[in-house]
């Protein structure tokens, strides 16, 4: 089958993950993840544009130092450039999926917590 069909809230809900890959396209990347409360994405800056939707909790996105709230139901993009971190401000933990047009991370990655995330960049590989 080609392109990938799934319910994305269930998918982003039901991960437990900081960060799980679910699909890589050539031009983009489908990723859930998890953050504990309290804790954040970490400050970084992408040479791609992302997409972030939160399906659970509340977060605050910072965007070169602008501070947005991002509580659930809401979005931001990020275009390629844009320095930026999400940060979990409520008490639970904050699910939320991601759109990397291209691809960011190596298809297949799941990083359980944040302390366990290496960075694997794309290589070119694609789940199809």
């Amino acid at each position: 089958m080609k392109g990938f069909v799934t319910n994305i809230e269930k998918e982003t809900l039901e991960n437990n993950n900081f960060r799980k890959v679910l699909y890589t396209a050539k031009n983009s990347q489908l990723v859930v993840m998890s953050i504990a409360p309290g804790d954040d994405i970490g400050v970084e800056t992408h040479t791609l544009d992302q997409f972030i939707r939160v399906e659970q909790g509340s977060a605050k996105a910072v965007l070169d130092g602008v501070e947005h709230d991002l509580p659930a139901d809401h979005a931001v993009v990020i275009p390629a450039g844009t320095e930026h971190n999400i940060i979990n401000t409520g008490a639970e933990p904050l699910k939320l999926y991601s759109v990397y047009a291209p691809p960011e991370h190596k298809d297949g990655t799941i990083h359980p917590t944040k302390g366990e995330a290496v960075e694997e960049h794309f290589d070119g590989v694609t789940t199809e």
